[in-house]
């Protein structure tokens, strides 16, 4: 006698790219609003190891359900402070995840303060990788751990805007400066073409 084995049909995805599994998830998820838009925070279970600012209506991990921790709900509150305008440091445990060089980046970016800023090449001579500009503006894009680890602070030179890539992008970035009153220049818009 020969037994048939039936294999369910996968179900449909989301879409492009790989589906979240169980492993995916963090052991800690919590959301809340703020002035930029819903921020989500993760943990390991001790520390911080993600922040994200919704872009688009959506936040990475919309499809998890919350499970708040005490190191969340710290983080949640010295945020709330921070756009209150009554905090101006964190001292939230963070569990950054990186190469040693982005981990060295992060670290220069941490002693930037409140309502200072720096251009890449005084970030990359900061922690001694001199005028390695785009291997220290791939390390800020790589940050997962934005306002703690604040790469908003970062300016080209001449204080001009470049980008950002939490939020909103460059608005985000352009609000956080103004919260904090750092001066800056706007990006440089892209010339149109004339047509006689």
């Amino acid at each position: 006698m020969t037994r048939h084995h039936s294999n369910p049909a996968p179900a449909p995805g989301p879409g492009p790219g790989p589906m979240p599994t169980l492993f995916d998830r963090p052991v800690g998820l919590l959301r809340f609003s703020s002035p930029l838009g819903r921020i989500e925070l993760t943990s390991d279970g001790t520390s911080v190891t993600t922040l994200a600012i919704e872009r688009g209506g959506e936040l990475p991990l919309d499809g998890y359900r919350e499970s708040p921790l005490d190191v969340l709900v710290l983080a949640s509150e010295q945020l709330a402070d921070y756009f209150d305008g009554t905090r101006r440091t964190f001292d939230v445990p963070l569990s950054p995840v990186g190469t040693p060089f982005q981990l060295a980046t992060w670290t220069g970016l941490a002693g930037i303060g409140f309502g200072e800023s720096r251009t890449y090449g005084q970030l990359g001579h900061d922690i001694g990788a001199g005028l390695a500009g785009r291997a220290i503006g791939s390390a800020v894009r790589a940050n997962r751990l934005p306002l703690f680890v604040p790469c908003h602070r970062v300016l080209a030179t001449g204080g001009r805007i470049t980008g950002y890539t939490q939020g909103n992008g460059v608005p985000t970035k352009e609000w956080l400066l103004d919260h904090e009153g750092i001066e800056y220049r706007q990006p440089m818009q892209r010339a149109t073409l004339q047509t006689a």
